[in-house]
């Protein structure tokens, strides 16, 4: 695959989140997917997301950058959002905020299977 298609994919991956349509998942979504050294599945990582989704109703994934060099993407995520009451274990109570994660992505068989993770969680702690 070449970095246009690899990125072409992530994108329609991100479209995929934020229209919630959790079906289409196992689309962009390796079966055995690990995230941050842990293997959770697909049904792991379905469900990690509509809890986000559920404790986070106005999140949306913008990517802000992003760099394919396959098998792997590279991808600083911006979140501006309302989480209902915690978050990273900060007492958020409803406060918007903004704040970025830096993701890596490794792909198998056009399909993400290995995901790092970190979210800015001293940005986060700055707007309390």
């Amino acid at each position: 695959m070449d970095k246009a298609g690899l990125a072409h994919i992530y994108q329609n991956y991100i479209a995929c989140l934020n229209r919630q349509d959790w079906p289409q998942l196992e689309r962009f979504v390796h079966d055995r997917v690990c995230h941050n050294g842990h293997q959770i599945g697909l049904s792991g990582y379905r469900d990690r997301l509509q809890r986000d989704f559920r404790e986070i109703p106005d999140l949306y994934f913008n990517v802000e950058l992003l760099i394919s060099d396959p098998p792997y993407i590279a991808s600083r995520l911006q979140f501006d959002c309302t989480p209902r009451a915690t978050f990273l274990g900060l007492q958020v109570n409803g406060k918007n905020l903004s704040f970025a994660e830096n993701v890596f992505y490794e792909f198998k068989d056009k399909k993400i299977f290995r995901v790092s993770s970190i979210i800015d969680k001293a940005a986060i702690e700055a707007q309390l």
